[in-house]
Formats: C-alpha cells, structure tokens, sequence
C-alpha cells in the first residue's frame, strides 16, 4: 500500500447562503498549501473528520491502485495517481488534491498478546 499526499488547493466561502443559513464564516479547520500525508490509510493528524469521511474512498483506492491506473474509465482525472475532491460542506467548501506517493506507507506496529 502506496502513501498518500493530501494538499489544500483551495477554499471557498459562498456568502449568500452563510447569511440565509446562519453560517458563521469560512472553514476554520484548512488552509491553503496545508500538506497532509496518510500512511496506511489512516487520516492524518490535523485533518478534519467530515473532510476525511468525504475522501477517504479516494485516498483508499490511491493508495491500492497500479502506478499508471486512472478513475473511472478516463473520463475524469486523466492524470494517473491524482484525484481532486471536497468535503461535503456546502457553504464553505474545501478542495484537496490527493496524489499517490510511491514509497510504501508505514505498517502498523503489532501488538503481542501476553
């Protein structure tokens, strides 16, 4: 199982519906240029949970996928070992860009049972 870099592209903050629905700004949890690196599948530290749940399919298939595999029949992303998502929040999105390292991630530490 391959590691896996996650960058923030980008933020977005739609005003219009932060004022109808009470939103109280943009996301505080990323930034832009934040780098994230997941080993083994497992979310980074740091990195938020709702965002996490709405990526982490993505960083799973990254990370078992064939050097030079695409998505989806090569009609999304053409470039192989990247794919471009966002969490689900629809007032304050945040995009990640999410590559497929080619060293191996860490494997867990095993637990002996005495």
């Amino acid at each position: 199982m391959k590691r896996i870099k996650i960058e923030v592209l980008k933020t977005y903050f739609d005003e219009e519906l932060a004022k109808e629905y009470g939103c109280l700004g943009p996301c505080p949890a990323h930034k832009v240029g934040e780098v994230f690196i997941s080993e083994g599948f497992s979310k980074p530290e740091g990195f938020c949970d709702e965002a996490w749940k709405a990526i982490y399919q993505y960083v799973f298939a990254l990370a078992h996928m064939n050097k030079d595999e695409v998505f989806y029949y090569k009609d999304w992303i053409t470039k192989p070992g990247v794919a471009i998502n966002s969490c689900n929040d629809g007032i304050r999105p945040v995009v990640f860009k999410i590559t497929r390292l080619e060293d191996e991630a860490q494997k867990p530490k095993m637990y002996e049972i005495e």
